[in-house]
C-alpha cells in the first residue's frame, strides 16, 4: 500500500470519525467538510484513483457508497447528496488513494462555498447517528 493518509486511517495510526467499515472499505467523515455529514469511503485494498482500481474493488466501493448515501442524508437532515471522485491533480485529488465522496447537500446551500465548521462535539454527534442507522 502506498503511504497516504488514508493507509494510516485505515491502520489507525491517524484519527477519524469512522461510521462504517468491513473487511474491503472504510468509511469516514471528512476532515475538511463541504457540508455537515460529508464522508469518504475509500477501498482498503489500494489503488491511486480511477484509473488503476480493480474491477472487485471498485464494485465493493460503489456498492458502500450506495448503501451510505440514504443513511448520510437522513443522519444530517439533508434534501439530497451529491457523489464525486477527483481522479489526478487536473481533477482536484489531494490525496492519492481512491475515495468517493458523498456530501449531503441541502435547499438553498449555494454549492460548496466556503465549506462547513463543526461546532464542538458537533462531527461526534454526526458520526454517531450515520452509525447508529447501519444497525
Amino acid at each position: 500500500m502506498e503511504e497516504t493518509v488514508f493507509a494510516k486511517i485505515i491502520r489507525r495510526e491517524l484519527p477519524a470519525d469512522i461510521v462504517y467499515e468491513d473487511s474491503d472499505v472504510i468509511a469516514f467523515l471528512d476532515i475538511k467538510p463541504n457540508q455537515k455529514g460529508h464522508t469518504l469511503v475509500i477501498p482498503k485494498t489500494y489503488a491511486r484513483n480511477i484509473f488503476d482500481i480493480d474491477e472487485n474493488t471498485w464494485n465493493k466501493l460503489t456498492e458502500t457508497v450506495r448503501k451510505l448515501a440514504p443513511i448520510v442524508r437522513e443522519a444530517v437532515g439533508a434534501s439530497g447528496v451529491s457523489i464525486s471522485m477527483n481522479n489526478e491533480p487536473a481533477a482536484g485529488q489531494i490525496v492519492f488513494h481512491a475515495h468517493v465522496h458523498i456530501i449531503p447537500r441541502f435547499d438553498n446551500d449555494h454549492g460548496y462555498n466556503g465549506g462547513h465548521t463543526y461546532a464542538p462535539g458537533e462531527r461526534t454527534e454526526v458520526a454517531e447517528k450515520i452509525k447508529a442507522a447501519l444497525t
